[in-house]
């Protein structure tokens, strides 16, 4: 299981610098279905020896990312008995400085998946208040994780739990959108869905069974039974080669407690559906910035 923070992934203080997202793993992937009493922790809970499986350190794997940012990941290290022992000596002690980790990989991280899984890394320890820091990957292909610099939509959209940056989520067919800060990102039954415990958003693909019709016909296909809300509660806007459409209904409206905002993005035989809920009437212009931030690129290939 992750943890998501954000929050420092050592000493779990909120991070107040949008700049550094921090994620944690609360176990190595081998450890995550054992019980309890097969866990045995050391000194400090990023010390763990696991009956069975072996010896583990909490490192830090910092990645850099598009837009300035850098992702810093609380992961576990594999290591053998000795350096274990050797680390509980010295963790909270001003030798601890002076500690390198030795070990292998030991946590499942997408985009990466089994590329850097079991890949073996070096760590030591570059602030005595941090965690040790993962400073070489020695493994050709894992390597570049450390090197390069990733598109931070591509990294962090992996990552289902709230973020505290803005992040574009690619929906297939070209189609994306924007998943907000503080989001928790989930996909069934063919809806990406984006919640928080005062709003929610899920968004989903369609796609034209009439060839070549245009797309403001395809729209008004959709809209087929939508209710005729006052001019005030919508909005008609292009979009590239197709439109935008939107409605919206308040509790007054409806009878449920939440406002409701129901929104299309529609192009050449294919269209996005978008469906918010929220509680403030303040958020239907969080609502009206999520749809228009749906997005096709026309041109990828």
């Amino acid at each position: 299981m992750i943890t998501h923070l954000p929050t420092c992934a050592c000493c779990g203080d909120v991070l107040a610098d949008e700049r550094r997202i921090d994620f944690g793993f609360n176990l190595p992937d081998a450890a995550r279905d054992l019980p309890e009493e097969a866990l045995h922790r050391l000194a400090v809970p990023a010390l763990l020896r696991v009956d069975g499986v072996g010896c583990f350190i909490r490192c830090l794997l910092a990645v850099k990312l598009t837009h300035d940012t850098e992702l810093v990941l609380g992961a576990w290290v594999e290591v053998d008995e000795a350096t274990l022992l050797r680390a509980d000596e010295l963790w909270q002690r001003p030798g601890y400085a002076e500690l390198t980790v030795r070990g292998t990989f030991a946590n499942r991280i997408q985009p990466w998946g089994d590329t850097l899984m079991g890949a073996e890394v070096t760590a030591k320890v570059a602030d005595p208040e941090e965690l040790p820091r993962v400073v070489d990957v020695h493994h050709p292909a894992a390597a570049h994780v450390l090197t390069r610099t990733w598109d931070r939509d591509h990294v962090l959209s992996r990552f289902p739990f709230p973020l505290p940056v803005d992040v574009r989520t690619d929906l297939g067919d070209h189609w994306s959108v924007l998943r907000t800060a503080g989001l928790t990102a989930s996909f069934a039954d063919g809806t990406d869905h984006f919640t928080a415990p005062d709003r929610s958003a899920a968004v989903n693909l369609l796609t034209d069974d009439v060839p070549g019709r245009a797309p403001r016909d395809f729209l008004t296909a959709l809209m087929a039974g939508a209710p005729d809300t006052r001019p005030a509660q919508r909005a008609y806007e292009p979009l590239g080669g197709g439109v935008r459409y939107a409605f919206w209904l308040t509790p007054q409206d409806h009878g449920r407690p939440r406002h409701e905002f129901y929104g299309m993005a529609v192009g050449p035989g294919t269209a996005t559906g978008i469906f918010c809920t929220y509680e403030d009437a303040a958020d239907l212009e969080w609502a009206q910035r999520v749809w228009r931030s749906l997005d096709r690129a026309v041109n990828s290939a």
